[in-house]
């Protein structure tokens, strides 16, 4: 079922002011050099919950980040809720994610270019996830 367009626009304000919390909170924080992008925001059509996926950079402090940010996401939706407090009435219950699908396309990329072809033997690229 496609998004309607309030769930677009619910997802777009919360994209991009999730964005500004995020990365001010890391460099408060003293976290130089971590690059945190919120890659997609999906809404549930009830507006109840937000799906947010993130790309870190780098990748190996992935893991680490999204606990902490999981830990703090009733200070960030309190934060979030100040800043869209004219634009939304109630604000969705966040739920984080890490999006790895630049490091998927970045595998197949790096075996495109060795010497074993996933085209030819597809047995050498992990199989991807669902999350």
């Amino acid at each position: 079922m496609e998004e309607s367009q309030r769930q677009k626009k619910i997802a777009s304000v919360l994209q991009r002011d999730l964005v500004d919390v995020l990365q001010n909170a890391a460099t408060q924080g003293g976290m130089q050099g971590i690059l945190i992008s919120v890659s997609k925001v999906k809404v549930t059509v009830d507006l109840s919950f937000a799906k947010v996926y993130l790309s870190i950079f780098p990748s190996g402090k992935g893991k680490e980040l999204i606990e902490g940010i999981k830990s703090n996401a009733p200070l960030i939706k309190h934060e979030i809720a100040q800043r869209t407090k004219h634009q939304l009435r109630r604000m969705p219950k966040l739920e984080f994610f890490i999006d790895d699908s630049l490091e998927y396309m970045d595998q197949i990329d790096q075996s495109l270019k060795g010497k074993d072809n996933p085209i030819k033997d597809p047995s050498i690229l992990d199989k991807r996830k669902k999350s």
